[in-house]
């Protein structure tokens, strides 16, 4: 009997993928101020800026800041692009995988920004212009990118997509490297051998290798040792409490932080915790310890004036300019010299470390351009600096120096830079498990119990 035959079922034709989406993206002033190549940072997708960005640029060219290079180095971008192309055509940026770039004009949106919030500014110049691209690119995604939190709240309110510059930003900043660990139910061995030897096998006190230049509080049943990962000889080192010129950590992670300032090995350190829990007095007192070795010291902060008045509206010349931005390290150094007495030995010579511009006290924005060899520069409230500052001024060091970074990523006095986009929370992510490289946090406070008050509970 013959079988009836089968009919063999077609396997179903795989549905195409649809198409993803066209995205254009609009940069407003403050993008370019932080990151003047933030253009190329956008893939193959486009950028565009509008004309009002380019005259606010015109207004930072001049000054020795940060964001004056950067404003000069985009211009000098768009300088070149318009040599060969009108900017208000879409321009094909070079290298593979690139969108394309224009200058947009503003003109054709069909709302006007400046009508609705019932003023003429800038920022509603550049929603116009967004309005007018998205209007012009109805099959693109068109969104906003500003650092200015209430300009991206307006784009919204107009039905804009509008988001954070995110290139450079730490996404999990509450997991940010630490630079030490507590770490229980050590062997008594080994904290017997750190401390009859000095160091231990790394393999016979932890599970795996450490990251190069980690502390540790290893505790056992009935003791316990402070102990660093030394990435030259891959061993675990004891760490006695050092005191610099007078001054004694209070806790573990100030022990590690001096020993770190301390260490001729490491010659970038970064210090991070809340106010008073001795951040910028490790830094200082460790600098004026290895005075012997280091020509000069330099201590810098970022100038962020209050309430918008700048540097120009204090009496004076420079130096009185910037003295009321520097006067928390004068604070610290005269801590210091009250630790002997007023006419001592030790306090005369942290005097004539001054007097002989042994120890300076300078603005950030003299540091550009320069090559800094043998020295030992202190950069407090680094938070307040964006991420390109911080390679600006790393970059400058040459043979023999060593630079220190502190400050506290949730306190940033700068409108445009938070806890993940500031400099300092960029350090620590990028430069963990380098061996010239070591980070502390700094957790309790040690300025005052009514200092403690204010961070716990205010």
């Amino acid at each position: 009997m013959q079988k009836p035959a089968t009919t063999r079922k077609r396997a179903p034709k795989p549905e195409a993928e649809a198409p993803k989406p066209k995205k254009a993206f609009v940069l407003d002033t403050s993008v370019i101020l932080y990151d003047h190549s933030a253009v190329e940072h956008f893939g193959e997708h486009d950028v565009a800026i509008p004309i009002t960005v380019l005259e606010e640029l015109d207004n930072f060219k001049k000054g020795n800041d940060i964001k004056n290079f950067e404003a000069r180095e985009f211009i000098r971008f768009i300088d070149q692009l318009s040599a060969e192309h009108m900017l208000q055509t879409w321009i094909p940026l070079s290298g593979s995988n690139k969108g394309r770039f224009k200058v947009l004009m503003g003109h054709g949106a069909p709302i006007d920004a400046e009508k609705i919030f019932n003023e003429d500014k800038t920022d509603h110049k550049i929603l116009n212009a967004t309005l007018a691209l998205q209007h012009e690119l109805p099959d693109h995604r068109v969104t906003l990118v500003t650092k200015d939190i209430n300009l991206r709240l307006k784009a919204r309110a107009l039905n804009l997509s509008a988001e954070d510059y995110e290139t450079g930003k730490i996404q999990n900043v509450t997991n940010l490297y630490r630079g030490s660990d507590l770490v229980e139910s050590i062997p008594v061995t080994v904290i017997t051998q750190l401390y009859e030897q000095g160091e231990c096998p790394v393999e016979e006190a932890l599970p795996q290798p450490p990251l190069d230049n980690h502390y540790f509080i290893l505790r056992s049943a009935k003791s316990s040792a402070l102990a660093y990962y030394n990435p030259q000889s891959r061993i675990l080192e004891r760490v006695d409490k050092p005191v610099a010129v007078g001054i004694k950590p209070r806790n573990a992670e100030q022990t590690f932080a001096l020993h770190a300032i301390l260490h001729p090995d490491i010659k970038l350190v970064s210090i991070q915790g809340v106010a008073g829990t001795g951040k910028t007095l490790l830094a200082l007192a460790g600098a004026i310890e290895q005075r012997e070795v280091y020509r000069q010291i330099y201590l810098a902060r970022p100038i962020v004036p209050l309430s918008n008045r700048d540097l120009g509206f204090l009496p004076g010349d420079a130096n009185s300019k910037i003295g009321p931005y520097m006067e928390p390290l004068w604070d610290n150094l005269k801590f210091i010299q009250n630790q002997f007495p007023e006419h001592s030995r030790e306090s005369n010579r942290i005097k004539e470390m001054v007097e002989d511009d042994r120890l300076v006290i300078t603005p950030l924005a003299y540091i550009r351009g320069r090559s800094l060899s043998n020295i030992i520069f202190i950069i407090d409230e680094a938070q307040n600096l964006t991420p390109h500052e911080i390679k600006t001024i790393i970059s400058r060091a040459g043979e023999n120096t060593k630079i220190i970074f502190t400050g506290d990523i949730y306190q940033i006095d700068t409108p445009y830079l938070d806890s993940q986009s500031n400099g300092l929370s960029y350090l620590i992510d990028k430069a963990k498990n380098h061996p010239l490289y070591a980070h502390i946090t700094l957790q309790k406070g040690e300025r005052s119990e009514l200092a403690n008050l204010a961070n716990q509970l205010l």
